[in-house]
């Protein structure tokens, strides 16, 4: 009897050792923790010839709070305009309005980081970018130097129009971007980037339009 109950330990035992070593590490070490694309695409703030860099030389100026939607979050990537750009976009129109995000709104201004509205922001950029004056009354901007063209074809230098006064006038316009973006100076927020799926901006729409050259 006592020979069978070693025989059976000894039993027990080969098949212990003869299973495989599973290292308590080995779980951890092969866990993929999910990170935003945008936090893996900028990881170690590496910045492609295609990725227009921040103008401010000032850390603190980067860490700064990002603009955000008052109605959606907007990602930092479209916020500070580090976004992924291939060979057909304006690279000038991008640093340009980079250098604008976070100009405080000021009615009749259009300073860079002073203070600027809206029809003036867009004034100085196509100035700038384009060498093409525009109108600096929003609704005489539309009527006068652009045509409307269809919310399907509007491309990257476009513009957006909206009736935010409920009186049905054109009152806010703003530069499109591309993927449904556009870059504008808000009232409460400054010059900051946002979506034309907004509720906001998606209700008081008025209409794309392309710059007259």
């Amino acid at each position: 009897m006592a020979n069978c109950g070693k025989k059976i330990l000894y039993l027990a035992a080969a098949i212990v050792l003869s299973l495989p070593v599973v290292s308590c590490h080995s779980s951890s070490h092969n866990t993929h923790t999910y990170r935003p694309y945008h936090e893996r695409r900028n990881r170690g703030n590496n910045h492609s010839a295609d990725n227009p860099t921040e103008e401010p030389n000032n850390r603190n100026d980067r860490q700064k709070p990002i603009p955000q939607s008052g109605h959606g979050l907007v990602s930092d990537e479209w916020a500070r305009l580090d976004i992924k750009l291939d060979r057909h976009d304006n690279k000038k129109l991008y640093k340009e309005l980079k250098r604008w995000l976070g100009t405080p709104y000021v009615y009749a201004a259009h300073t860079c980081g002073e203070g600027t509205d809206c029809s003036g922001m867009v004034m100085e950029v196509y100035q700038a970018v384009y060498g093409i004056k525009v109108h600096r009354n929003t609704a005489k901007m539309l009527e006068q130097n652009c045509r409307v063209i269809d919310l399907d074809d509007l491309r990257e230098g476009d513009l957006v129009f909206f009736c935010t006064n409920g009186d049905g006038r054109v009152s806010h316009v703003g530069i499109y971007l591309k993927d449904n973006k556009f870059v504008h100076a808000s009232s409460s927020r400054g010059v900051a980037v946002d979506d034309l799926r907004q509720n906001y901006y998606a209700t008081h729409f008025h209409a794309a339009a392309r710059v007259l050259h």
